[in-house]
């Protein structure tokens, strides 16, 4: 299963804000269409409508009835992503649309976001395929498997010099590279987690470690790195080891990325959750706790999700003009706030995380919320 991104602790002080990010819609559209699977998940068990249902476009219609931020997923047998809904915080709900494909799936609940989660089997019946596309969206598609391959592809170089200081023991140079090498990956996030065992390797937190796992064992990747190079101000063996596993894992990832299952939905559902990653890691300050990156990260975030809509674009107009112009409109200002920050115009420079004040954060979430919430339409509005 995916890495967490959000502290129990965390979780519990922010459902109220995790509520305005994801609300609206979802507090609107609480039951979903006639042929939603009710999806109940409390602290204690998830309760799902229906365990079988037809191939094609399905909509899960989710409510939160626990105490605890939950996340919903489908997920494969092997625990690959078919779809996901982070945060969803205590009392509020949620619509997720996914394309799925006959076949054996569980849905999982996970109240506070830790653990494999409370499980359901379920089974989609009907023919291979799911649900029929235009000619569009397999040309959406196609542009953004292009997409996330170049963008793995260009990701190895600069990790590759980032992992190169740190086997040299020059700590200044790979704090120089750390940021840069985390582009890509951040761009295209979702893909990577659907996979199911990469992120955990190189992109959980300390926090965000299972019960039972030992960090001095068990913690690997970029923000163990980020640890031994901002806090502990040193690099040893163990970390040039770490550094020979992030290339690793990563090369893994490349090579994989090509085989990823995507769909005009996950497309969609991935933008929305591109911008829940902002909302509970960057905006909090949570992600880059030790070199306050986070607003690299954020950028990154933000292009990614704009490269699924601008792609999926074409079809979405013709179902929704106004949710489009709409999010044109969020997109553009959501940019021109973060751009204020960047302090190299023609690079991916910004100011340390830590330098930016409380009330300009409040400012950049609210930037957030502001497209998170149309955003989440995003996938309905694709399949109408």
């Amino acid at each position: 299963m995916r890495a967490v991104r959000l502290s129990v602790v965390t979780a519990a002080a922010t459902a109220a804000a995790l509520t305005a990010v994801t609300g609206c819609a979802e507090k609107s559209d609480a039951k979903g269409g006639d042929g939603a699977v009710q999806v109940v998940a409390k602290d204690d068990s998830c309760e799902v409508s229906r365990k079988e249902f037809p191939a094609g476009h399905v909509e899960l219609a989710v409510e939160n009835r626990g105490t605890k931020v939950t996340e919903v997923y489908v997920l494969y047998p092997d625990d690959r992503i078919v779809t996901e809904r982070e945060n969803i915080g205590p009392g509020t709900k949620a619509t997720i649309t996914a394309e799925v494909k006959a076949g054996d799936y569980e849905i999982a609940c996970k109240p506070g976001m830790k653990g494999d989660g409370i499980r359901q089997k379920v089974t989609v019946t009907g023919g291979a395929a799911a649900a029929k596309r235009s000619p569009e969206m397999d040309a959406a598609v196609a542009a953004y498997r292009q997409y996330v391959q170049a963008q793995a592809d260009a990701t190895l170089p600069k990790v590759k010099v980032f992992t190169d200081a740190v086997r040299a023991g020059d700590i200044e140079a790979a704090k120089k590279a750390y940021a840069d090498s985390r582009i890509g990956w951040e761009r295209t996030e979702p893909v990577a987690e659907s996979f199911g065992d990469i992120d955990p390797k190189v992109d959980v937190r300390e926090d965000g470690l299972e019960a039972g796992q030992d960090p001095a064992k068990d913690w690997t990747g970029w923000h163990r790195l980020e640890k031994a190079l901002w806090q502990d101000k040193k690099i040893g063996d163990a970390e040039k080891k770490l550094a020979d596993t992030l290339d690793k894992d990563l090369a893994d990832w490349v090579k994989r990325v090509g085989k990823a299952d995507i769909t005009p939905t996950s497309m969609a559902n991935g933008a929305k959750e591109l911008l829940d990653e902002v909302a509970t890691g960057k905006v909090t300050g949570e992600e880059e706790r030790y070199s306050h990156t986070d607003l690299v990260d954020f950028k990154a975030n933000v292009e990614g999700a704009q490269k699924s809509f601008e792609l999926l674009k074409p079809v979405a107009s013709k179902n929704d003009a106004k949710l489009v112009a709409e999010l044109d409109k969020r997109f553009a200002a959501l940019n021109t706030l973060l751009d204020k920050y960047r302090t190299d115009k023609s690079g991916y420079v910004f100011t340390s995380y830590d330098k930016v004040g409380k009330a300009e954060r409040k400012e950049l979430s609210d930037g957030v919320n502001a497209l998170a919430e149309p955003l989440s339409k995003l996938a309905a509005a694709v399949v109408k």
